[in-house]
């Protein structure tokens, strides 16, 4: 009978295919988790005491909708002085995550005629967002011979008079692939031609290992095109603060705001004060865990190569996404038995979209011991296929 009630579209979502492992790790004692994508550090200390400080003070009523005018200025300040860009206060609003600046950028300039560009494999919640919003998702494969970057004729072939955006986040979840300027450069062109907005999701700027990440709205005539989604949950291990932000022309963030008002109210205050000094304060921090990831990038990427794994070497994030075809596994069978047989949870590449299968995604956020131990475990499994 309950059945009846629910909606077609919520019927049709697919769930997360990673929520799903979760649920089977929660199961399961003992295991060594390279499935999760969220720093293992302890957000660090002057920010919690930032947030401690705002509490203690009384400072716990409503903010502004769009965010406190400090923080929505300080994260424009940063932009613009790292990027070249030329953001003002009023284009930016303080979300609950990056992940809500997406859901409300999709439901803002998306109608249900729509097509929405999406590269494979991707983040989970990008076809989510686009179906919820009533539109349809084009996927556009990329491949690990062409470093998983986005080609602009892969994306023009599947231009058509209903495309009204292309949804992408680079550094990526979750294979690590960044975009060279050259290949933005195209995209750009291609979406000044055929009049399309850019929802660029750059989560991971920060997170990159000798290449100097290209922020999309920095690229000429882009700013005015590009809706940019970020947040301090990856460089500042601020997940659970749920802390992000939106910047993008006035009309689009007004639009954006009106749903924002009616759904959210205004992010978390006392969260806003922490992201305002880890802005503002902890740099040298977020530094510190970055060189932290690139010293476990080496780890792992060596280990799994080592194992006889063909893998792509991440440029940014903290994920790899090694082939495991070689097994003559699928990537759920691969994550499925790895799980059972020797305790360690990667996640299947086809949680990420359809051409993710052949591959797994292994985050390497968390402890050097604990990855050389699954390193350990999953040369053990795949021994144990040969046999």
């Amino acid at each position: 009978m309950t059945d009846s009630y629910i909606s077609d579209r919520a019927k049709e979502l697919k769930p997360s295919g990673i929520r799903k492992f979760f649920d089977l790790v929660a199961n399961t004692s003992g295991v060594i988790s390279l499935g999760i994508g969220e720093p293992d550090y302890v957000t660090p200390w002057k920010i919690c005491g930032s947030a401690i400080n705002s509490i203690q003070q009384g400072y716990t009523m409503y903010t502004s909708n769009a965010g406190m005018p400090e923080l929505r200025q300080a994260v424009c300040d940063d932009l613009n002085r790292r990027f070249g860009l030329q953001y003002k206060s009023e284009n930016c609003m303080i979300t609950v995550g990056a992940s809500e600046a997406l859901d409300m950028a999709a439901r803002a300039i998306l109608n249900p005629t729509d097509e929405v560009i999406v590269p494979e494999p991707c983040y989970v919640a990008y076809p989510a967002v686009v179906e919820l919003a009533g539109a349809k998702v084009v996927s556009v494969p990329t491949y690990e011979k062409n470093n998983f970057e986005l080609h602009a004729e892969d994306i023009e072939s599947k231009i058509t008079s209903k495309t009204k955006a292309i949804l992408f986040g680079y550094p990526c979840n979750p294979t690590g692939a960044i975009m060279s300027r050259e290949r933005l450069l195209e995209i750009a062109e291609l979406a000044k031609k055929h009049d399309l907005i850019v929802m660029a999701d750059e989560i991971y700027e920060r997170l990159t290992y000798g290449t100097e990440h290209v922020c999309f709205a920095s690229l000429p005539g882009m700013q005015e095109r590009t809706i940019l989604l970020g947040g301090f949950s990856k460089a500042y291990a601020m997940t659970g603060w749920r802390i992000g932000y939106a910047l993008a022309p006035k009309d689009i963030l007004d639009a954006m705001l009106k749903i924002h008002q009616h759904v959210i109210m205004c992010a978390s205050t006392a969260s806003q004060c922490a992201a305002l000094t880890a802005l503002k304060e902890c740099q040298d921090a977020s530094k510190a865990m970055i060189d932290d990831y690139n010293r476990r990038r080496q780890l792992i990427v060596g280990g799994l190569r080592r194992i006889g794994f063909s893998v792509f070497e991440p440029k940014g994030a903290f994920y790899c996404f090694p082939n495991i075809t070689s097994t003559g596994l699928s990537s759920e069978e691969f994550a499925e038995q790895l799980l059972k047989q020797e305790k360690v949870a990667v996640i299947p590449g086809t949680a990420f979209g359809d051409s993710g299968e052949g591959y797994v995604r292994c985050c390497y956020a968390t402890a050097i011991d604990d990855i050389r131990e699954a390193l350990t475990r999953i040369q053990r499994f795949v021994e144990s296929l040969k046999k």
